[in-house]
């Protein structure tokens, strides 16, 4: 089959796109970027070849990245923040059958792992911002807004088993953090608090121990043997 190049894998086969960022967490200014985000499933012949299609592809909008739809499963299996946020972005730009398919699923990722991988991503978060208040005596106050609404997410999530990203009566507060309004004691107080919480609600915590990855790989599997009917 005609191979195509990476970025017609993102125009022609891409079964999901969301905006995610600030605009998908509640947060946006008038200044914000459009961060844009997708899944493409790439032809399953390409994988006959000794060059396998990309994991991953830049653009081609400015702010544009996608993943394989296998590289992205693989992903939220391990519970990667940035992928279970993905798919739960409430601003979807673009949604195929597949992708639909994909969305539903999406409960399948969620397990107590979060209460791990949100936190090592919010530790070495948090250990970045203290590097910049020791040279600058200040934090990057956007990166503190960002850490304290992660850990709000991870916290609730571990609470009910949901996962939303949307900050909504936080706004505000979030807002005045990244304006640097908020001191940095009271900004780690704050993180340190929402850790403990996180810490109290995983311990009974709704979510399964693990993800349910046999139904993950039946629809993957799935939907590889119907690319490949298809070419």
């Amino acid at each position: 089959m005609h191979r195509p190049t990476d970025l017609d894998l993102v125009r022609d086969h891409t079964v999901y796109a969301c905006v995610m960022g600030s605009r998908a967490f509640g947060l946006a200014t008038d200044g914000s970027d459009t961060d844009r985000r997708g899944v493409f499933l790439a032809p399953t012949p390409l994988f006959w070849h000794f060059e396998k299609p990309p994991t991953h592809v830049d653009g081609p909008a400015d702010e544009q990245f996608s993943w394989e739809l296998e590289r992205f499963c693989e992903l939220a299996l391990r519970a990667n923040p940035n992928i279970l946020e993905c798919l739960h972005s409430p601003l979807v730009e673009q949604l195929t059958d597949t992708g639909r398919e994909l969305l539903a699923l999406r409960d399948a990722f969620l397990s107590r792992q979060v209460h791990t991988t949100f936190g090592r991503y919010a530790l070495g978060q948090h250990k970045k911002l203290e590097a910049d208040v020791r040279l600058h005596g200040a934090p990057r106050w956007k990166h503190a807004m960002h850490l304290l609404r992660l850990l709000t997410s991870c916290r609730d999530l571990l609470r009910t088993g949901s996962l939303t990203i949307d900050v909504g009566d936080q706004r505000e507060p979030l807002l005045a953090v990244r304006r640097g309004e908020v001191s940095w004691q009271d900004v780690e107080s704050w993180m340190t608090r929402l850790a403990a919480e996180a810490d109290e609600a995983a311990t009974r915590t709704p979510l399964p121990a693990g993800p349910d990855r046999r139904r993950i790989e039946d629809f993957l599997f799935r939907v590889r043997r119907e690319s490949a009917g298809a070419a």
